[in-house]
């Protein structure tokens, strides 16, 4: 090989992690921050775990980025109900402005319910298959702030013959903040409808809602 030819093509070796790293760069940097909900999906290899307690629910979860892709897994405590929840899902970004961003999401998981009546007269036990659509937006209101919008619509399936169901509609959102070295601080709400179907009766409808004060940190 000749020195010239040589030096080409030392030049585009050590070039090419620095380009690669610029053609990501605008997407880590404008979501720099965010760990809970936030972004309203994380950058490809960026990965978080988050924990939250509120009314109804308290849980933890992990987040982790793809390419045009986030994958979460996540497990609850709904306390009223001593029902235990889990769930996989994933969110795409479908839209995305300088400052905002748009996402779809779906879960699929279980409800194991202790049917205890104690905080909620009206709580039915069993196992139910959850399935969980539903819609993120943020918009990045400053340095260290994001205001999130949370659409959630899961819907709880009884297994077996017994015909039991459950279907919320919540909407509402709340600020994501930074407060430095990775870790963000959630503070949300929501407020809906639940219908549900106990065993052999009819559907009965009632407020939903749900709470959130949730802590995260950014691992990678």
């Amino acid at each position: 090989m000749t020195r010239p030819a040589f030096w080409i093509v030392l030049i585009l070796a050590l070039s090419a992690p620095v380009l690669a790293q610029e053609r990501t760069s605008p997407r880590r940097e404008k979501w720099s921050f965010g760990s809970v909900i936030a972004p309203v999906t994380m950058p490809e290899d960026v990965t978080s775990l988050y924990g939250y307690v509120g009314v109804p629910e308290m849980g933890a979860g992990f987040r982790q980025g793809l390419s045009g892709l986030e994958l979460e897994a996540k497990a609850k405590l709904d306390y009223f109900r001593l029902a235990g929840i889990f769930e996989v899902g994933a969110r795409r970004e479908v839209l995305t402005r300088e400052t905002a961003a748009l996402a779809p999401t779906l879960s699929l998981g279980l409800v194991l319910n202790s049917g205890t009546s104690y905080l909620d007269e009206e709580n039915f036990g069993g196992v139910l298959l959850r399935v969980s659509p539903g819609l993120v937006s943020g918009w990045r209101a400053g340095e260290t702030v994001v205001l999130v919008g949370l659409v959630d619509a899961p819907v709880d399936i009884g297994v077996g013959p017994t015909g039991a169901w459950r279907i919320q509609t919540l909407v509402g959102g709340g600020p994501e903040i930074y407060l430095g070295q990775g870790v963000t601080l959630l503070v949300s709400g929501q407020i809906g409808l639940e219908h549900f179907k106990e065993e052999r009766q009819d559907w009965n409808t009632r407020l939903g809602y749900q709470i959130k004060l949730g802590i995260g940190s950014r691992l990678f």
